[in-house]
């Protein structure tokens, strides 16, 4: 067999990356479940016509077929491709299970997603997220937006990043504005807006004038509009003096002076009203979320999402829902790419348990089932080699300690490979150091 050659977008950690995801993961689990948060895990596929059915992303979107498909391509209950996000699924999921859940409902899911999209530092084909929603039956209460930054402020506050900062509006505010001015195609505008850091503000004006069909006095209008951002809720201040007056707008003005608000009273400074977030996907109506690490800001956001009104509906019944992602994937490719995390070993082993020679395995077994029973995580040396080579492969692999097994009634005992200090042990009893029974992330 000849040397694969790496797929990109597909990114395959080291253990000792994966051991950082973990930790990384587990934190993000508690803090989603000290809210309230319950797990869920819905499906890889979706139909192609609920994938395709909101905001553009037919591009992206990969496609479930047999090798010995038909040629036409897949049609009917056989349209299926793999979810781009975890919002869509969790639509579905409420509205075939609607009877059996308790609303509002609040889940968190992490799992992984797929885009056909380019591959560059920090994005992916395939890629895990981490999601909260809050989602309820015809109405949603606005406060649950503002909750939103609060448990995510949290959660990546208890990992080991650098801090971050998440900046927040409300699409109300950007539509109530465009129809205030005059624009008949608001969603045509928002998508305009969301390329204002790709492509710069000269660029969105003409994007403005090509697809929204806006005047250059219109385009000027939205541009003022995204210029405006503030750390509190002076923001609605500069949008009033802009003298665009609608109701739309008002209401969304509102909804994210609480936002703001109630972040600065939970975090001072993790919030930031910025105007020119839009977010591109069709389906958000109210607050929308867009998170950056302070010193990694041209990689642009790794956690963002917002609230949205129309995504599950049966009928006349609504479930409108609020919830937001990390990207964990996106977060740790970041991260490792500036090598800005470690591990203190590159296993979870604690302990390597020599052995004298190969007729007394069965002994160092036991020593190592005794010091398992007790949590501690163990391994036996896979040879009975001179105990000088026991102790480097130890070294090399990073385990702290080598455990001693007594031989003709004589004690057990211990070695810190670290500091050389040995000293005798007992399986049941010994007690190390909390800090060496994990790897520790930093």
């Amino acid at each position: 067999m000849s040397k694969p050659t790496p797929i990109s977008g597909f990114p395959e950690w080291t253990p000792a990356q994966r051991m950082i995801e973990q930790y990384v993961l587990d934190r993000i689990r508690d803090t989603f479940e000290l809210y309230g948060f319950a797990p869920l895990e819905t499906r890889a596929v979706e139909p192609l016509d609920q994938l395709l059915r909101k905001g553009e992303t037919s591009k992206e979107v990969y496609l479930i077929r047999r090798l010995q498909a038909d040629a036409d391509g897949p049609a009917g209950d056989d349209a299926l491709g793999l979810h781009f996000d975890l919002t869509v699924p969790f639509a579905r999921y409420v509205l075939e299970n609607a009877g059996k859940l308790q609303f509002p409902f609040r889940r968190y899911q992490i799992q992984k997603v797929w885009r056909g999209e380019r591959p560059q530092e920090g994005r992916y084909r395939e890629f895990l997220q981490a999601d909260i929603d809050i989602v309820d039956r015809d109405t949603l209460a606005p406060h649950h937006e503002a909750e939103m930054p609060l448990v995510i402020g949290d959660a990546l506050r208890s990992l080991p990043i650098p801090p971050v900062r998440i900046q927040v509006n409300n699409r109300k505010i950007c539509e109530g504005f465009y129809r205030g001015i005059g624009l008949t195609d608001p969603e045509a505008a928002l998508r305009a807006v969301d390329k204002l850091d790709k492509i710069g503000p000269a660029k969105v004006a003409e994007l403005l004038a090509q697809t929204a069909g806006a005047s250059e006095a219109q385009a000027k209008a939205v541009l003022s509009l995204a210029e405006i951002s503030a750390p509190d809720a002076s923001f609605a201040d500069a949008v009033r003096a802009l003298g665009v007056s609608d109701p739309m707008l008002d209401e969304g003005v509102e909804e994210l002076v609480r936002v703001v608000e109630t972040a600065a009273a939970h975090s001072p400074g993790l919030c930031v009203a910025d105007l020119r977030i839009a977010r591109g996907l069709d389906y958000y109506t109210g607050t929308v979320y867009e998170t950056q690490m302070v010193g990694y800001e041209r990689f642009g956001s790794i956690c963002s999402g917002g609230r949205y009104d129309n995504l599950a509906s049966a009928g006349a019944t609504r479930f409108p829902g609020v919830g937001i992602s990390i990207g964990v994937t996106r977060l740790l490719g970041l991260l490792f790419g500036a090598g800005a995390l470690s591990v203190s070993r590159d296993v979870p082993t604690c302990v390597l348990v020599a052995v004298t020679g190969e007729e007394q395995r069965a002994a160092s077994n036991r020593v190592a089932e005794a010091l398992r029973s007790r949590g501690v995580p163990t391994e036996v040396s896979p040879s009975a080699a001179k105990f000088g080579k026991q102790i480097r492969y130890a070294e090399r692999r990073g385990i702290p300690y080598v455990w001693f097994p007594g031989v003709d009634g004589a004690a057990d005992e211990v070695k810190d490979i670290r500091s050389g200090e040995q000293a005798p042990a007992s399986a049941g009893e010994w007690a190390l150091p909390r800090a060496d029974l994990r790897p520790l992330v930093s």
